[in-house]
């Protein structure tokens, strides 16, 4: 009796891979980010506000210390922005905006304490900021190393199963050969056995 022929176990069928989910969050404004855009949101709104008033009421008296501070509302205004969205683009406006804002924190202090005559009011950043605590001066390397951390945040989640097999194992099933799966190559099949066994008896 010719013994039946065994059926081909069904490969497993792939599965559709799970969309990978990211652990960083939307927007910059989170965690520190959020004490960061207060911060700015403050210096933002006084220095803008401080050099409309001067502008507007004595701008003969000291004009390119008034004009510096208004420079300096607008860059405040354009950091505080970015940073609360948090964009790809947003981020990198960001980053471009406290650089800006150091590299004027530093010139200007510099200038201001080399030629006073030229500052008979001082800016936001005379003397590197010192009329507001020095905050002016930390404020900008504080934002360049919070969008460098938040840029180098690990993601996780991207775990990707592409396939039943992949799933069994992951789930710790072990779905391999000679488990539960096709019949190992080589090896005598059960049921076929069974049949050539029936018919000698």
């Amino acid at each position: 009796m010719a013994s039946p022929e065994p059926s081909p176990s069904p490969s497993p069928s792939p599965t559709a891979s799970p969309e990978p989910t990211a652990s960083r969050p939307d927007s910059t404004r989170t965690g520190p980010g959020r004490l960061l855009v207060a911060v700015y949101g403050l210096f933002a709104l006084s220095a803008s506000a401080r050099a409309g008033v001067q502008i507007a009421t004595k701008f003969g008296h000291a004009p390119v210390a008034y004009l510096l501070s208004a420079f300096a509302g607008v860059v405040y205004i354009l950091a505080t922005v970015t940073l609360s969205i948090g964009s790809p683009t947003a981020r990198r406006i960001a980053v471009l905006s406290c650089s800006v804002e150091l590299a004027g924190v530093l010139a200007v202090g510099t200038w201001s304490l080399a030629d006073r005559a030229m500052f008979p009011d001082a800016t936001v950043w005379s003397g590197y900021g010192s009329g507001y605590g020095f905050v002016p001066l930390v404020l900008p390397v504080f934002g360049l190393l919070w969008l460098r951390y938040w840029a180098r945040r690990p993601r996780t989640g991207e775990t990707i199963v592409t396939s039943a097999e992949d799933a069994g194992e992951a789930a710790g099933g072990g779905v391999a050969h000679g488990e539960g799966g096709a019949p190992e190559q080589g090896a005598p099949d059960q049921g076929a056995e069974d049949v050539v066994a029936d018919g000698r008896t």
